[in-house]
């Protein structure tokens, strides 16, 4: 029935290029969708996030080329990637690029597109689901609840330079966003949390840092705002990361479902008293 059903799905044309999220890391996650561009593509180009059990999708006569980015390692540039997808759908193949997360969240999607149209090569986004969103519910933290916010604000923690954006206006996040979801931010911790205080967020705000989520090696550290850069360096964490900051990281207590699953038993509804108790 599956083939059947992506045999209905566009095709992946000679020349033409897919830029295709992979998700946050568990291949179940992947959509149907992507796992059609797998079953067709000659190449794909793939970024490091992207978990080895989706690559097995592949066709047995694909090739698969590493284009991981890795902060504080050897990586490729952006626009040596940018220009072997153009390069590879020049040579008449069907070009999958396969980028953790969804390709338009702080995934460089959106520069590589722009290079494919520069060059007239024909392209499809296909999105995935982003850790920021994904992640965080395999964490057990929502990143809306109507009884807790309305709003949230998603921000990446460093530019193309590694350093974090001069761009970001603190004082207004701080003040207009109840939830701060925040992608490669690690290396920053200390700068970030301390604006984020200065900007009157108080010190011991709830934050969750979760760790390779999603895949077998998922770690989730609860801390506060205050303690967040002593209890990752404690705790030992390095990315890839998801952090959240906002009263929503208290209702893991009770949601945090991938636990109940592996212990058989779920907390019952304190996190009514712990939001009060915070907000």
């Amino acid at each position: 029935m599956i083939d059947t059903l992506l045999s209905t799905f566009p095709t992946l044309e000679p020349g033409s290029v897919w830029l295709v999220g992979a998700g946050p890391g568990d291949p179940g996650l992947l959509t149907l969708m992507a796992m059609s561009a797998l079953r067709q593509a000659d190449v794909i180009v793939y970024d490091a996030l992207v978990d080895e059990n989706c690559l097995k999708l592949a066709g047995s006569a694909a090739e698969l080329i590493y284009a991981g980015k890795r902060g504080g390692t050897p990586s490729p540039l952006q626009r040596d990637i940018s220009m072997q997808l153009v390069e590879f759908a020049r040579a008449g193949k069907r070009v999958l690029r396969l980028k953790g997360g969804d390709p338009f969240v702080f995934g460089r999607g959106g520069e590589e597109a722009l290079t494919l149209v520069e060059y007239n090569i024909p392209f499809r986004v296909v999105p995935g689901i982003t850790a920021g969103i994904g992640g965080l519910a395999y964490a057990g933290i929502p990143v809306t609840h109507r009884d807790v916010n309305h709003a949230v604000t998603f921000l990446t923690g460093h530019d193309s330079s590694g350093l974090v954006p001069d761009m970001i206006d603190w004082a207004a996040i701080a003040k207009a966003s109840p939830v701060i979801v925040m992608y490669m931010v690690m290396k920053h911790l200390d700068h970030v949390s301390a604006e984020l205080m200065k900007a009157g967020r108080r010190s011991d705000e709830p934050v969750a840092i979760a760790v390779s989520a999603t895949t077998a090696k998922q770690q989730v550290l609860e801390t506060t705002l205050g303690g967040v850069s002593a209890a990752a360096r404690s705790a030992g964490l390095r990315p890839p990361a998801i952090v959240v900051v906002g009263e929503v990281v208290r209702l893991r207590s009770s949601l945090d479902w991938m636990s109940a699953l592996s212990e058989r038993r779920m907390h019952s509804g304190d996190w009514q008293d712990q939001l009060k108790e915070g907000l």
